[in-house]
Parts: structure tokens; sequence; C-alpha cells
């Protein structure tokens, strides 16, 4: 298993882990956040240090490559000098340089070749983070959105399933109705005794009246019967 997908793995099972007994969405997702960002940092320390085997491997092919050429140019001067031997064994040399350059050559196209695949899932490692990043706010937007709609759900199921509550309420409403009642009642009696008052001061008023006249008819009835002076 490569590196990028056994750190793959690792985010998996901690971000799995999280989910498991996560109790505050918000503090779950900045935790994973973390999480990630610890990881990327060591992925850039294990690419930097694959481009440092890289950069490694490229000096010392380029080192025996400069010492073939040197053993070269060596062995050419011996010839010139009329000293085929050494020029012989400059070729040796030269050509011990050569195998190890060509060794070293095959070495740094291996890890080249690794490096560039590093960089590229490390690329997509960050790319992914950053878009983690980026969902993070909306994440939580939803997740505050869904406990306060659980909340809301809970208080109407508890009053709802509360039916003392409303009982309670409907006597309430049916004692006021009951001192409404005998309120009205009450005003009415007032009302109903009010007049009755009236109506008897008023028949005593006229039953009054009534017998002045009477009285005044009969005076002058007895006055008309009495002899003239």
């Amino acid at each position: 298993m490569g590196f990028f997908a056994r750190l793959k793995t690792l985010i998996a099972a901690n971000a799995n882990a999280l989910i498991g007994k996560a109790e505050k969405p918000e503090k779950m997702l900045n935790q994973l956040i973390i999480e990630m960002n610890e990881q990327l940092i060591e992925s850039k320390k294990a690419v930097a240090m694959a481009i440092a085997d890289e950069k490694k491997l490229e000096r010392e092919k380029d080192n025996q490559i400069a010492q073939s050429k040197d053993w070269e140019r060596k062995a050419m001067l011996a010839v010139t000098a009329g000293k085929d031997d050494l020029a012989k064994e400059a070729l040796l040399r030269k050509q011990e340089y050569d195998n190890a350059s060509a060794e070293y050559q095959k070495q740094w196209e291996v890890q080249k070749n690794s490096v560039d695949h590093l960089k590229e899932s490390l690329r997509e490692l960050q790319n992914k983070i950053e878009e983690a990043q980026r969902k993070k706010n909306l994440l939580i937007a939803r997740a505050k959105r869904a406990e306060a709609q659980q909340k809301i759900q809970y208080t109407i199921s508890s009053v709802s399933g509360n039916r003392s509550a409303f009982d309670a309420f409907d006597r309430m409403a049916a004692k006021v109705d009951e001192m409404e009642a005998m309120a009205d009642a009450s005003k009415e009696l007032h009302d109903f005794t009010s007049n009755n008052n009236l109506e008897k001061r008023f028949k005593e008023l006229e039953k009054s009246d009534a017998s002045a006249d009477v009285m005044l008819l009969e005076l002058k009835e007895k006055m008309k019967a009495l002899p003239e002076k």
C-alpha cells in the first residue's frame, strides 16, 4: 500500500471515529480539518524527503558523468604523450564511472517518477482539504438548522402529548365563560331592579296627583252648594 493510500485510510478511520462519537457537528468538523492539515504537513515532509533523495541521485549521476569525462580527457592526454598503457588504465576507470552513472541514471529516473506521482497526490490531497474547508461552514449551518428543527419538533411533540395542560386550559376557559355569564346575569338583575323602582315612584306620583284632583273637585262642588251671602 502506497504512502498516500495509507494516509487516505488513516484520515478515513479518524473521520469515522469522530463522526461516530460526535455530539457537536461544528466541533467534529473543525477537528477533522485540524487533523487533515496535520496529515498534510506530514505528507509535505515525506514528499520533501523524496525530492531530496531524487536531487541527491541526480547529483551523484552528474558527478559520475563528470568523472567519466575527466578520465576520458586523461586517456586522451596519455595517448598524446604516447603512453598507451596509461591511456588504457584511464579508459578502464572511465568505464567504471560510465557503468556507475548508468546505474545512477536508472535509480534517478525511478525516483523522479515516484516524486512526480507523490507531488500529484499531494496536490490532490491539498485540493481536497481546501474543498473540505469551504464546505465546513455550509455543513455547520445545515447542522444548526437541523438541530433547531429537531428542537422545535420535540417541543411540539411534548406539548401535543401533554393533554393535561390542554385540559387545564379548557377548564379555565369554561370557568371564565361561567364568570362572564354570572357578571351578565348580575348586571341584568340590577338593571331590572332599578327599572322597577323607577316605575313604582312614578306610579306613586301619579296616584298622589289623582287624589289631589278629586279633592279639588269635591271642594268646588261643596262651595257651589253653599248659600250666597
